[in-house]
């Protein structure tokens, strides 16, 4: 966490609770995913900074000490958009005024590539982290075997039982996401869980949390722009760890054919918290590609 400070942004109406870290005139804008928060950028944040950007990873709306918004549709796509839109307008009112690259896993990464395909704010690059790309997810969420690894969507959508379960003992629910899943469990000691059923244990924070899956099941023009959107232009990587039980690995064939400028490196023996649980081989292959180097295969790292 060396040279990491926290501060509060305001953007779109809301306040931000956003680890930053560097003082380049380009901005890397990290997008955490479910259930985690800022802190699982840990690992990239400074290798960030050291290539020379402003590194900003904001808790998302309804996590940690940024704004939780209380009604459901307040977690549609659009706002959760326009949130990082703010974000970006607010770098800039800080003299941020370089290139902005995303960055982004899970959640995150549903909101990253809403944002990208529609061209909400112009992307130098775009790291996407084991999130498929709208299109796919749609055609393949129905198979047998994705239904199967996603039937917490579906659970999600029950009124006040998710969070009661999540919340029982302690959060274990959350502690048991990351290290039930995780192949190098070493990863994910008590200390790094313990951070995260803090941050869902927060007033209101698991129904924050779940609403995210609840306004964008009942989302039909979200779904509608998924199945069809424009081919995407901004220069996207895609890191992929292959033992993930929330998301197959099937879901990423054929981004190739949706995006102009596509590279995708597969991380085997690594689960769904990627650059968590494997940070070193994850950081050397975002920074070849940001510095435009040959990207290293996962079998030569």
């Amino acid at each position: 966490m060396s040279g990491i400070s926290t501060s509060l942004v305001q953007a779109n109406g809301l306040t931000f609770e956003v680890d930053q870290c560097g003082d380049g005139h380009k901005l890397a804008l990290c997008l955490h995913g479910f259930p985690e928060s800022k802190f699982s950028w840990r690992y990239q944040i400074p290798m960030l900074a050291e290539l020379g950007y402003t590194v900003w990873a904001p808790n998302l709306r309804g996590y940690g000490g940024t704004t939780r918004p209380e009604e459901k549709n307040a977690y549609k796509m659009d706002n959760l958009m326009a949130d990082v839109a703010g974000l970006i307008d607010a770098a800039r009112a800080r003299g941020i005024d370089g290139p902005v690259t995303l960055i982004a896993h899970d959640w995150g990464g549903a909101i990253a590539w809403s944002f990208a395909l529609q061209e909400v704010r112009p992307l130098e690059k775009f790291i996407v982290m084991n999130l498929p790309h709208p299109t796919i997810f749609m055609q393949k969420v129905g198979t047998w075997a994705q239904l199967r690894k996603s039937w917490y969507i579906f659970f999600f959508q029950l009124p006040w039982l998710p969070e009661w379960m999540m919340r029982r003992n302690n959060a274990e629910f959350i502690a048991q996401a990351f290290r039930g899943m995780a192949v190098d469990k070493s990863r994910f000691p008590d200390e790094v869980l313990n951070e995260y059923r803090r941050n869902a244990l927060n007033p209101g924070a698991l129904t924050a949390m779940v609403n995210y899956y609840r306004a964008a099941f009942s989302d039909r023009a979200l779904s509608r722009r998924w199945r069809s959107p424009p081919q995407l232009k901004t220069p996207t990587l895609m890191i992929w760890g292959e033992e993930d039980a929330a998301l197959g690995k099937e879901l990423t064939y054929g981004t190739e054919a949706l995006v102009d400028n596509f590279m995708i490196r597969y991380l085997p023996g690594v689960s769904h918290w990627v650059q968590q649980e494997a940070p070193e081989k994850v950081n050397a292959i975002m920074r070849a590609w940001l510095e435009g180097q040959p990207v290293p295969e996962a079998d030569k790292l």
